[in-house]
């Protein structure tokens, strides 16, 4: 449960790090905040916040306009979120 929480975290600060960059598109922005906005849900359980957050950034993760070190940046989100569920 710790290491979970510890993951949560982690998740949460790299979608800060793509908030604070005035230099990502806004609506890859807003796809950031609707994440971590589900992550951050407690009236779900963990394993749906994770799954809403991960299809969240699967719609954006095409968008032509993204930075491709943006693009990197939520594969690795993806990634830790991805080893909440698969623990």
């Amino acid at each position: 449960m710790i290491l979970m929480q510890e993951r949560l975290k982690q998740a949460i600060e790299l979608i800060n790090q793509i908030l604070e960059d005035r230099t990502v598109p806004r609506n890859i922005r807003d796809h950031a905040e609707k994440a971590k906005n589900s992550l951050l849900d407690e009236e779900h359980e963990i394993s749906v916040r994770v799954n809403k957050a991960t299809h969240t950034f699967d719609e954006v993760s095409e968008d032509s306009n993204m930075p491709i070190y943006t693009r990197t940046q939520i594969w690795n989100i993806v990634t830790v979120l991805e080893s909440i569920l698969h623990k």
